[in-house]
């Protein structure tokens, strides 16, 4: 049964390359980053994109039964590409044959693609403005 769930995120809170960083917690309490960035590099050596100037986010979701890292980027003018890698007993699994992103995901992709159209696919694109940008939902 769907019950809302904390979702953060922090205008400090992205990666190396600018990529914002939300967390999503099932157990409404704040999510411990650090599992989750290491997941992120491993995904961004395997796709052929300039992470530094590409509108990016990454959703760090502490799910009920799982721990989730979706990895999201858009590309193709207004394509959105995701990413889902699952943590399991032998490590961060992407399959997207069994995992995707979820419910609780979406509420975070909508207000990206809000952000996305506001900043990004405007008459005066800005990638810092586009960044500066963050949803949060207690």
């Amino acid at each position: 049964m769907f019950q809302p769930r904390k979702t953060e995120s922090h205008p400090s809170w992205s990666d190396p390359d600018g990529i914002k960083v939300y967390t999503i917690s099932a157990r409404h309490q704040p999510v411990n980053q650090a599992p989750y960035f290491t997941r992120p590099e491993a995904v961004k050596k395997q796709k052929k994109v300039a992470w530094a100037s590409t509108p990016a986010f990454a959703i760090f979701h502490d799910g009920a039964d799982m721990a989730y890292l979706v990895l999201a980027w858009w590309d193709n003018g207004n394509e959105l590409f995701t990413s889902v890698s699952v943590q399991t007993a032998s490590g961060w699994v992407e399959d997207p044959t069994k995992y995707a992103f979820c419910v609780y995901d979406l509420e975070v992709i909508w207000q990206e693609r809000n952000h996305f159209v506001s900043f990004m696919d405007c008459a005066e694109p800005s990638l810092e403005r586009y960044r500066a940008q963050r949803f949060v939902h207690g």
